[in-house]
């Protein structure tokens, strides 16, 4: 059984899955709330209210909150955010901010489990950590979010960065069928050699001005993995030391890197 929640706590989940801009719509309200078994109070109210009214009467007929828990595990499916993942986060980072308060944690798998009992707002906030938040208003790629969340969970810099560089290299492989790795992997894939074309372009390389576009973002990547990747790999985490300002930097450029080889094309060179 799961303690009730504190109503105040309850608003504030009711407010987060109903925000006016970004959250359930009012008609998935209403069929998740018949999924899960809860009545719906009155389908003319403003979102935020009526999630509040009906789970708040669930809870009191209930006891405990085990049913507000399986209404918010029903929502955040990853599977329902699945063309979303942006959503995901942001929305998993705001409940994990007040279920906290309440020793529990929506993981990954979008199931609420046991965690460490916060009672004060840093706290909370730790735990839904601040890099990832800071990240996510940066609307940074899903993939440098998807390489670095068990990192960035631990505030982790250190290793934030090494997954995030990781995650640039394994996409070039990706799309190049390339198998090399750093400077070797970013001359093979974007540089002409002997060849007519590249084997892997940022544009359609017909113009002076694409040309040297696609000479700027091939040696972009290639100072990318020299200045963060060669010195994370190798070098001992309490020897090489980064600044959050630094990892925040340098996870938006993982960001661009990752837009910029969602639109390289292959040249079948």
């Amino acid at each position: 059984m799961i303690a009730s929640f504190e109503v105040s706590r309850l608003e504030q989940l009711s407010n987060i899955l109903g925000d006016t801009s970004s959250g359930l719509t009012g008609g998935e309200i209403g069929r998740y709330l018949a999924e899960c078994g809860i009545r719906d109070p009155d389908p003319r109210m403003t979102k935020r209210t009526r999630l509040f009214a009906a789970l708040c009467q669930k809870q009191e007929t209930d006891g405990c909150a085990n049913n507000v828990c399986a209404f918010i595990q029903r929502v955040m499916s990853p599977v329902l955010h699945v063309n979303s993942p942006g959503y995901f986060d942001s929305v998993q980072a705001a409940l994990n901010g007040v279920l906290a308060f309440e020793g529990l944690r929506l993981n990954d798998e979008g199931k609420i489990v046991q965690a460490t009992r916060f009672t004060t707002i840093p706290e909370a906030e730790a735990a839904a950590s601040r890099l990832r938040r800071a990240l996510l208003a940066r609307a940074v790629h899903s993939d440098v979010l998807r390489f670095c969340r068990p990192e960035l969970v631990q505030e982790n810099y250190f290793h934030a960065v090494l997954e995030a560089c990781k995650s640039v290299a394994e996409k070039i492989r990706e799309k190049s069928g390339l198998t090399q790795d750093g400077a070797k992997l970013v001359d093979a894939a974007f540089g002409k050699g002997l060849r007519p074309l590249p084997v892997l372009a940022f544009n359609s390389l017909r113009t002076d001005s694409e040309r040297s576009e696609h000479s700027g973002l091939m040696n972009l990547v290639k100072g990318f993995f020299g200045a963060f990747r060669n010195p994370t790999a190798h070098a001992p985490k309490i020897l090489w030391q980064l600044a959050e300002q630094d990892a925040l930097d340098m996870l938006t450029l993982a960001s661009l890197l990752h837009r910029k080889l969602d639109q390289a094309v292959r040249t079948g060179a």
